[in-house]
């Protein structure tokens, strides 16, 4: 079984270079991936967010077990009794989904595994997971097999490998309505983002990547 997880976390105050250089030199999550424990493992940084994306084969690692280099450099996030460093993003959106570990193993090479973020308008939130459920599950149409989407409070966070890999999924999907809009611009997908402060630019921007490993570069 492979299980894909995506955490955020949040460097303390003037903390950031100093975590980003630990993971660096850190070779926790390299050495899961070089025992089979991990099938990808990759990190990303942007402004004070660290972002962490692994596949998990046959077992259930949290984070701290791949970039607890970090912890030291972490804020601590409110909201529970016991104090937490990693907040885990809700999967909201991917076009397919791993059935067994050949399946998901990377037939051809990666040349490059990019980090994204993108906000929505809060008030859009619901009407984003609603459009893409639909599409994700009714399989209205095929797309990057390994991409995935996932969201915390109002931030995206996408994971994506070049070449894409475009092709049917194995798993069946969990909806048989046909609701997805034939004409996916129908969904107004430009109407759900919030312009980038910057520039006014919707949609994702690619971070800073700190690390990326993949189990089939070790043989």
């Amino acid at each position: 079984m492979i299980t894909r997880m995506i955490y955020r976390a949040e460097f303390e105050e003037g903390q950031v270079s100093t975590g980003v250089k630990a993971l660096e030199s850190s070779e926790q999550a390299e050495q899961r991936v070089m025992q089979g424990e991990l099938m990808t493992a990759a990190a990303y940084v942007w402004k004070n967010s660290l972002f962490l994306y692994y596949e998990c084969i046959d077992v259930r690692l949290s984070p701290d077990e791949i970039a607890g280099a970090a912890v030291p450099y972490l804020k601590d996030w409110p909201g529970q009794s016991e104090p937490r460093k990693w907040i885990p993003m809700i999967d909201v959106f991917h076009f397919n989904e791993p059935a067994d570990r050949e399946h998901w193993l990377r037939k051809e090479r990666v040349e490059k595994r990019v980090g994204r973020v993108a906000h929505l308008k809060p008030e859009m939130i619901s009407s984003y997971i609603y459009y893409h459920y639909q599409l994700q599950e009714e399989r209205a149409f095929t797309g990057d097999k390994y991409e995935i989407i996932a969201m915390h409070e109002n931030l995206l966070f996408g994971y994506q490998e070049f070449p894409k890999v475009i092709e049917e999924p194995v798993v069946p999907g969990r909806l048989k309505t046909k609701g997805t809009p034939e004409n996916w611009q129908d969904s107004r997908m430009d109407l759900h983002f919030q312009p980038w402060e910057e520039d006014g630019y919707l949609y994702f921007k690619p971070i800073e990547p700190i690390f990326a490993y993949y189990i089939g570069d070790y043989k």
